[in-house]
């Protein structure tokens, strides 16, 4: 399958590249609540992973508008048991019990591995609606999860490859060395490789595709994240540097809504 994004789509990267790097966070007012069509939604939570956004943006933006079938104000996020048995914190709360779909409250807020992505745990409210797409929209979670992933990792590749143009050692920057080479050139082959798997699934959104898309986005953001670190030694680990954001939330999408095992075994069972 090619694939290659309208000049429509392109445009949308480049408002929200320049939006989201200017500090600005209020996607509403760009009228982002209202994008429904995958594709779409791809190319946003590109974005949003390309500059480390937090909050529950894939509950709010793609899965609660699929579950309702409409967008609401504020923010939402949902929990699928066992799938994914808590939410990120939010304004308001659903929980998803087959295809039954409850109102939810906050028991208790659970400590996360990235510090800005605050879980929680829901206890079952009210029924809202019977009869509920709750596989398609955890479907749609894992794929706006995908992309946010290959954002994460593209903008990883980017710092490091700054990185090694300004660091110098023996006279001239680290990036000349062929080993710092290979190990860059190996993570742009693996965000590539990944692109089209997510959005050949953003296109068919079966199961399948959508699984593959994110176990190879979460190996390529996590080779991305370990080469990062890597070249940018220790450095890299401490708080006060912008890398810091960008590790701990892929390391937290790499597992958020089905780790890459989960995603493996359905693979397979669709086959």
């Amino acid at each position: 399958m090619m694939f290659t994004l309208s000049p429509e789509q392109t445009d949308l990267a480049a408002v929200l590249h320049g939006f989201l790097g200017s500090g600005k966070t209020d996607l509403a007012s760009l009228g982002m609540d209202e994008v429904t069509d995958p594709v779409d939604l791809v190319v946003l939570f590109e974005e949003i992973g390309h500059h480390a956004l937090a909050g529950p943006w894939i509950e709010t933006l793609a899965v609660v508008p699929r579950l309702l079938g409409r967008a609401e104000p504020g923010t939402w996020s949902v929990a699928f048991p066992p799938l994914l048995p808590h939410a990120v914190r939010a304004d308001r709360y659903l929980l998803a019990d087959g295809d039954t779909l409850h109102e939810a409250s906050l028991v208790a807020e659970l400590d996360s591995v990235d510090p800005t992505r605050h879980l929680v745990e829901l206890s079952p409210g009210p029924v809202i609606a019977t009869g509920v797409p709750t596989a398609q929209a955890f479907d749609l979670g894992v794929l706006t999860c995908s992309a946010q992933l290959l954002g994460l990792g593209r903008a990883m590749l980017e710092m490091t490859t700054e990185y090694v143009k300004a660091r110098h050692q023996f006279g001239k920057p680290i990036g000349q060395f062929q080993a710092v080479k290979h190990h860059l050139a190996n993570v742009l082959i693996g965000l590539e490789l990944a692109r089209p798997l997510v959005c050949g699934a953003a296109v068919t959104l079966t199961t399948r595709d959508v699984s593959a898309a994110k176990v190879a986005t979460s190996d390529a953001a996590w080779q991305a994240a370990r080469t990062a670190l890597q070249v940018h030694g220790a450095i890299g680990y401490t708080a006060e540097h912008e890398l810091g954001r960008f590790l701990l939330q892929t390391r937290a999408l790499r597992t958020a809504w089905g780790s890459p095992s989960l995603h493996r075994a359905r693979v397979l069972e669709a086959l």
